[in-house]
């Protein structure tokens, strides 16, 4: 399907080049309404939709990593990264860091209009599909609702309150809608006709089947605490077969993993050198700077409050009380040119493929040297960590694209859900229903991958990097300890990928946990807790953006507390 969204990327654009807005008589080069009330027709503007899932489009009026799909930018609000760089680059993201919000903050606006986007997308695909008389288009219906599903799943997740916009809100550019509430039967709605609509494979690598609309739709009940709901959908798909975890953990972060039987839903990206516009553009600003290919811009570095959650204990468990009492070993104020000795005590193994420390292998560039592959300073509140999931490996090098200022565009997917995802929320429903055999077996399964697998080497490749210590739980005292080790288990997992802020907000320990992780993160990055704020209750939903609001002509309503 990668080739295909390439191909049809072209051709999509010509087809938006028609406006009855302009002229009744189609430009040069451009197609009239008449022309695509055909299945081809439909096919281009059901890629469009596709290929707003990375938040990218034209003349959007943000910067892509502002609207960027895979949710980076969430994890800078959580305790798992910090912006990176510079403090004063890309300052509207400091502000974001350092939880001094403003309704004006273009990273704010950046994925809402992204999303819209998808919504409007979808939207023109059934709006097209609406006008042709002959023709069975169930399929491309399904995709588009599934889609359409996703992206204002997306927007309730972040903002809460949003408008809901149809096909017949499109057809009739009557975009403004006021936002009372919550979408959630809306987009209930449309996943159960994907459910009921959607195959149950696809020729297609990439597109969702029924079993994907599952997925969305269970993860949906469990954005509203509905887990009883969740948990029959979970449970089909889980029961499907249709999904397992990969032999290795890496390989979700690398080109072997796109697609694989573990990846639920992703954005299908490629790259082929130049710019490679069907890369990642949203995390073009996240590759190492310098590092060890001279890449840009030293954004999105892992936090020390997550470096020390790999901690494990003498049994192989992780220190899910104590973890943060004390900081593991790392080189922050130490210089390159400067002796370091790495942690020596026990962690778990997926630290040193989710994380990039001072002396163990980066993605095969060899041995991380420190300072020097960083570009911020010591007085900026960066930390001393590199991140390594969404940075390709050595040897993948020729699916990227790079730019006239050292960008990169990733060709590796993203995995918007993952099995490994959907499994851990499905032992939380167990958890909650004291169904502690079944949240300990799930737990143990994830764990036994990362046990089981392949571990970082050290720079001869004759033995393991560190001191890597993993194992399966034996049994759970109560439930207390089997949700600690669930939501645990869900942040050595999933760490770095885009999940960690909305999953404390479900288990409503924002404010706790963030605060928290402010003060101990200061032990490391002193002046850290001098330039950030305070995490408030409010903040757990993003202002609607002031533009948005002023675009709507006060149609739309703002956000308690902003």
């Amino acid at each position: 399907m990668k080739k295909r969204y390439v191909y049809y990327a072209c051709m999509f654009a010509i087809v938006l080049a028609c406006s009855k807005e302009f002229t009744q008589k189609p430009a040069i080069g451009a197609l009239s309404d008449e022309a695509i009330q055909n299945e081809q027709g439909v096919e281009l503007l059901l890629v469009g939709a596709y290929s707003a899932l990375d938040g990218i489009r034209n003349n959007q009026g943000t910067d892509p990593w502002q609207a960027t799909g895979d949710n980076w930018w969430f994890d800078v609000i959580a305790d798992d990264a910090h912006k990176g760089s510079t403090d004063g680059d890309q300052p509207d993201l400091f502000s974001i860091e350092v939880y001094n919000w403003s309704t004006a903050n273009p990273y704010f606006f950046g994925r809402w209009n992204g999303l819209f986007a998808g919504v409007n997308r979808a939207n023109a695909v059934l709006d097209l599909i609406s006008k042709i008389e002959e023709g069975d288009f169930t399929s491309q219906i399904s995709e588009a609702r599934f889609l359409r599903g996703h992206y204002n799943m997306e927007l309730v997740k972040i903002y809460g309150n949003v408008p809901y916009i149809t096909e017949e809100n499109f057809a009739a550019v009557e975009f403004n809608q006021p936002n009372p509430g919550p979408i959630w039967d809306e987009i209930e709605a449309d996943l159960q006709f994907a459910i009921d609509n959607l195959p149950d494979t696809q020729a297609d690598p990439g597109k969702p089947t029924s079993m994907t609309a599952r997925a969305f739709k269970g993860k949906a009940h469990m954005l509203q605490n509905e887990l009883s709901e969740a948990k029959g959908l979970f449970d089909a798909v889980i029961g499907s077969g249709d999904y397992s975890l990969l032999p290795e953990f890496l390989d979700n972060f690398r080109l072997a993993g796109d697609n694989s039987t573990e990846s639920i839903f992703a954005i299908q990206f490629t790259a082929d050198g130049g710019q490679s516009l069907n890369g990642n553009q949203g995390g073009t600003l996240n590759f190492p700077n310098p590092g060890p290919f001279s890449s840009c811009c030293g954004f999105y570095q892992p936090t020390q409050d997550l470096a020390n959650a790999y901690q494990t204990d003498a049994g192989g468990l992780p220190l899910l009380d104590t973890f943060n009492q004390s900081d593991i070993d790392n080189d922050y104020g130490v210089n390159s040119a400067d002796a370091f000795t790495p942690h020596a005590g026990n962690l778990d193994p997926r630290i040193d493929y989710t994380i990039g420390r001072r002396a163990i292998d980066y993605n095969g560039y060899g041995p991380n040297i420190g300072k020097d592959w960083i570009r911020a300073a010591f007085s900026d509140i960066s930390g001393p960590y590199l991140p390594k999931k969404n940075v390709y490996q050595a040897g993948e090098d020729g699916n990227v694209g790079t730019g006239a200022w050292g960008q990169q565009h990733s060709g590796i997917n993203y995995h918007i859900m993952r099995y490994a995802d959907l499994l851990l929320m499905r032992a939380e429903i167990a958890v909650e229903e004291n169904d502690l055999p079944t949240a300990l077996s799930i737990v143990n399964q994830i764990r036994a991958r990362a046990r089981d697998g392949s571990y970082v080497q050290n720079e001869a490749g004759t033995a393991n990097a560190a001191n890597y210590l993993i194992n399966e739980y034996v049994s759970f005292a109560d439930q207390e300890e089997a949700r600690k080790a669930v939501r645990f288990e869900r942040r050595l997992e999933l760490a770095m990928e885009g999940h960690r802020f909305f999953d404390l907000k479900r288990w409503g320990v924002t404010v706790d946990v963030i605060n928290t992780y402010v003060q101990n993160e200061a032990r490391t990055i002193e002046n850290f807790g001098q330039k950030a704020g305070t995490y408030m209750t409010t903040m757990d939903l993003l202002p609607i953006p002031i533009i948005a609001i002023d675009l709507s002509g006060g149609v739309l309503t703002q956000n308690p507390g902003y």
